[in-house]
């Protein structure tokens, strides 16, 4: 009997675990609240896009791109003969995105609509790949991440942000923060490896990944 209870408890904890891995998506009603008038200042995209070696001409890709906050800086970026790929997996993600680049005359985002385990990106077409503040939300992290490698160039390179635990500030509850050694081992197992880490934000943690050696 004791040994039953102990396998009872042990499988209960391992689906509350599975069930822990991802939270409810952000909801498109409140996407104003994810572009305060400090945003520029604690985010700081042009050193992340920095870090992930995008300039112009690139072809990167905003995952859980969301109102396309981060999508706008990649496309100035890129200039007119780069690419961005606004990748989500609301369709009304993509409406705001759509609207918001066609007021501001960005004919360089190509909004995608993806799936919670594949982003459905073209095949060995991106230079970089960037993922920020959503990773909580993935259904099947590794999954995903192994599907977006196949997206990238031979030296193409992803970019995870994540608010930190200890970090206060703008982002999801404590309780929904992901420490990057969680992070670190979902690339690992997904055929990736850590090609360097920035402690640069005040908030957050940036992650950056390239395809493992063979």
């Amino acid at each position: 009997m004791t040994r039953i209870f102990a396998l009872f408890a042990a499988v209960t904890m391992a689906v509350t675990t599975m069930s822990a891995q991802h939270t409810p998506l952000f909801p498109p009603t409140k996407l104003a609240e994810l572009e305060g008038p400090d945003r520029d200042a604690w985010q700081r995209p042009d050193r992340i896009m920095d870090e992930l070696a995008i300039g112009e001409r690139s072809v990167v890709a905003d995952l859980g791109a969301g109102g396309g906050w981060f999508t706008v800086h990649l496309a100035a970026r890129v200039g007119p003969h780069g690419r961005v790929y606004a990748e989500d997996i609301q369709p009304e993600m993509l409406q705001a995105i759509k609207r918001r680049v066609q007021r501001l005359g960005l004919p360089n985002v190509e909004p995608r609509l993806g799936t919670s385990v594949d982003p459905r990106l073209p095949r060995g077409s991106l230079d970089a790949a960037l993922i920020v503040d959503t990773y909580n939300e993935i259904e099947q992290p590794v999954t995903l991440l192994r599907n977006l490698a196949t997206s990238l160039k031979p030296n193409g390179r992803i970019g995870i942000v994540n608010s930190r635990k200890d970090g206060g500030g703008p982002g999801p509850p404590m309780e929904e923060r992901i420490d990057p050694d969680r992070v670190i081992s979902d690339a690992n197992r997904a055929g990736l490896t850590l090609q360097s880490r920035g402690d640069f934000l005040r908030y957050q943690y940036l992650l950056i990944f390239v395809a493992a050696r063979k």
